[in-house]
């Protein structure tokens, strides 16, 4: 017996921020990154906060590592909220996560409701049991994984993320992708993830040219928003496959961006997965088979399934292409030697990686390192 359910309310459209007023007479700990206290734009969370008494937590930084998690503890601790209320990318609401969790262990508290306000339309982390963090000596990101994770509330407010740069809107849309297509094909994947895969997929190559080309264009700002969190609940109930697995530990090690290196990957894992190369007209895989519904999905003129796979790769490339972003490590200041240094530890660390489990085809070291070779 399978099993499909939603913990989250989702709030949407312009103006869903006003949703925090219903918080009344409570203690309320935000934790954000310092970029949304000195643009100001934290204004528009607390004014909608007249009703409780609130503290901000503003020291979160890309890939939050575990010394940032222990301060947020620590703020937790001082404030002993009622609500925690994240506001940012998926590190700000990684990092709440993780600082929650830990935090209701540490005092024996066994309710705090959690409201996540995403700025950035990549992750989907508002509505998936996931959180990554980061040990920064050792160049390695830690999957969490618990539904005790899941927010109670996510707001999607397109007014957030009209001054995203184009060249952020690009990387978080990619993520965006790459989550939809990874849960579409893997071995978890059912109707139900299906179907919001689907949906995030047609968003993405419909309206993410829009938003990177003009971040005011509030109907795709919008609609990329809500294909992001359509493609968190896909990955959230199917999971993920190779393509995060290896951008985990890719990363960490060379602290590239986690949406511009899924990129950077996806159109080489859809290759790996599919299988078409090392297919002489026989049997098609299931993924190769998925990926072709994906290439008529989306209107690709598809005439078998080598032709569908072969299109939608191309097509991935042409959204790259389109929105100006590297397609090597080369370009992200990699050098092969350095690569060389540590594919096999980078290897070792996406084939121990949960993803990996729901991955369509089960990787070898070999093949594992093949893939990274391939990025230089």
């Amino acid at each position: 017996m399978k099993n499909f359910e939603l913990k989250t309310e989702i709030k949407f459209g312009l103006g869903s921020l006003e949703a925090l007023q219903g918080i009344q007479d409570k203690s309320v700990l935000i934790i954000t990154d310092p970029f949304m206290v000195e643009s100001g734009n934290i204004n528009k969370i607390v004014e909608n906060l007249k009703g409780a008494t609130y503290e901000v937590f503003s020291e979160i930084v890309p890939d939050p590592p575990i010394e940032t998690i222990v301060k947020g503890v620590e703020a937790f601790n001082k404030v002993d909220p009622n609500v925690i209320v994240a506001v940012g990318g998926g590190s700000a609401i990684d990092a709440a996560k993780a600082i929650m969790d830990f935090s209701k262990k540490i005092l024996n508290k066994t309710y705090v409701e959690f409201i996540a306000i995403p700025t950035t339309s990549g992750t989907g982390s508002e509505v998936t049991s996931f959180a990554v963090i980061t040990d920064k000596q050792k160049g390695v990101k830690y999957p969490l994984v618990s539904d005790d994770l899941l927010p109670d509330i996510a707001i999607l407010d397109p007014e957030l993320v009209k001054t995203v740069p184009n060249f952020i809107t690009a990387d978080t849309g990619m993520d965006v992708l790459t989550h939809a297509i990874e849960a579409y094909v893997s071995t978890d994947a059912d109707d139900f993830s299906d179907a919001f895969a689907e949906k995030a997929i047609k968003l993405v190559f419909k309206y993410l040219r829009r938003a990177y080309n003009d971040g005011d264009d509030i109907e795709a700002r919008e609609k990329m928003h809500i294909a992001s969190c359509l493609a968190g609940l896909a990955f959230n109930h199917a999971s993920l496959g190779i393509n995060h697995s290896i951008a985990h530990a890719l990363g960490g090690k060379f602290k590239i961006p986690h949406g511009r290196t899924n990129a950077l990957l996806l159109p080489h894992v859809v290759e790996y997965n599919s299988d078409i190369k090392n297919n002489a007209g026989g049997e098609y895989s299931i993924a190769a088979q998925k990926y072709y519904e994906i290439a008529k999905l989306l209107g690709f003129n598809s005439t078998n399934i080598r032709v569908g796979v072969k299109r939608l790769i191309n097509e991935i490339k042409y959204l790259q292409n389109d929105m100006n972003m590297v397609t090597t490590l080369s370009e992200c200041g990699i050098k092969e030697k350095d690569l060389s240094a540590f594919k096999d530890e980078i290897a070792v660390a996406a084939l121990n990686d949960t993803c990996t489990k729901t991955n369509p085809k089960n990787p070898t070291h070999k093949e594992i390192v093949s893939i990274i070779k391939n990025l230089i």
